[in-house]
């Protein structure tokens, strides 16, 4: 998780209250960040049984406004966002030419022709610059980062609901996943989408960074007696690991394709035109040469990012996320492998620190809420 840096790293509206709760502080995409607070599996658990609050303000949003707003969504996001109502959101990416990924994002439709983009922290900067360059052809439409304008915060759990109904007049009950509303959130004017990167039910809050610290402190009393903690990213990333969720930098980058990732969801494949259309095509026709797999380790070991994947003795991938998964109890992982070796149940080994160990390939998502 820690990340060199030389420059000085930027800080969310809430560094000062994770600092003063205690949290373990590290460099992460340019910024300061926590780590955890009571501790990784603990905050896990917590996710996974009862709530978990995540400041992910370190995310950037980045508007596009105009008659043409929507074709010029379309042409730099490979989903279709033509299908989004006004309230919903989508899953997509920013690719390349060679149909890889730029990052991947979140897209809101927040009028008809008006939308947010949620990218990485890390890839503000880059990402802004392919959009602006990406939606001139489209005409009467323009960026703007306004990632400044918003504090994220994200309350994430099976309890997630009855803490935040209390607090909002936006009514929860009936907002379906990936759609959003506006409204007051502890009497702070924002946004509330049912949307988040862990596996569970839950929320993410747009709020302006001046207003951030109430509501942060207003959702941890009100989550107290159902078990809420606050929790980090080293929690995030285990949870959405179980959750087979990518990340970018580790399970798609500027080197894999949306098919190649098991993605092909995500992409519009009736729009008229799409970044890398020609590759993705080609894939979906063909076949990709490798796929992402769910990997379960047979052995005792842990599959960690970056270990090398063998069968019959030959190299044939890399890890590209793993670990040992607190609610699971299981030494799981993600990477890529031939689609030849991609069936479910065929044996692989990975090289932890020179020994070969047993693994397998499995099913994803390894962990799938039930309600």
């Amino acid at each position: 998780m820690d990340q060199a840096t030389d420059t000085p790293l930027k800080k969310t509206p809430l560094n000062a209250r994770h600092r003063a709760s205690g949290a373990r502080m590290v460099p992460f995409g340019g910024w300061d960040m926590p780590v955890e607070y009571s501790g990784i599996t603990a905050e896990h658990m917590a996710v996974r049984e009862r709530a978990g609050l995540f400041d992910v303000s370190h995310m950037g949003q980045i508007e596009i406004a105009g008659s043409n707003a929507l074709d010029a969504v379309q042409r730099i996001s490979c989903n279709d966002a033509s299908k989004l109502q006004v309230g919903q959101a989508q899953y997509s990416g920013l690719l390349t030419p060679e149909a890889t990924f730029v990052d991947d994002l979140l897209v809101y439709r927040l009028a008809p022709q008006h939308f947010m983009l949620v990218v990485n922290a890390s890839h503000i900067e880059k990402d802004f610059a392919c959009i602006v360059q990406g939606i001139k052809p489209a005409g009467d439409a323009v960026a703007v980062n306004v990632s400044s304008r918003y504090a994220l915060i994200a309350l994430q759990g099976p309890r997630a609901l009855e803490i935040l109904q209390p607090l909002t007049g936006v009514d929860l009950a009936s907002m379906k996943y990936y759609w959003f509303a506006h409204g007051e959130v502890a009497s702070v004017r924002g946004t509330v989408s049912r949307t988040g990167y862990t596996g569970e039910d839950g929320f993410e809050i747009f709020v302006p960074p001046q207003q951030a610290d109430a509501v942060w402190q207003a959702l941890i009393r009100a989550g107290e007696p159902h078990g809420l903690v606050p929790a980090g990213l080293g929690a995030r990333d285990t949870l959405r690991l179980e959750a087979a969720m990518s990340l970018h930098g580790n399970d798609i980058d500027e080197t894999t394709t949306p098919v190649e990732a098991g993605l092909s969801w995500i992409v519009g494949w009736k729009k008229e035109s799409i970044i890398g259309s020609d590759v993705l095509k080609k894939q979906k026709s063909d076949g990709a040469a490798r796929k992402l797999v769910g990997i379960e380790m047979i052995d005792r070991g842990i599959a960690r990012q970056g270990y090398a994947i063998y069968a019959n003795g030959q190299p044939v991938g890399t890890v590209t996320s793993g670990t040992q998964t607190p609610y699971l109890k299981k030494a799981i992982g993600l990477g890529y492998v031939p689609t030849a070796l991609a069936a479910h149940g065929t044996e692989l080994e990975i090289d932890i620190r020179g020994r070969r160990l047993r693994a397998q390939v499995v099913p994803t998502p390894f962990y799938k809420r039930t309600k």
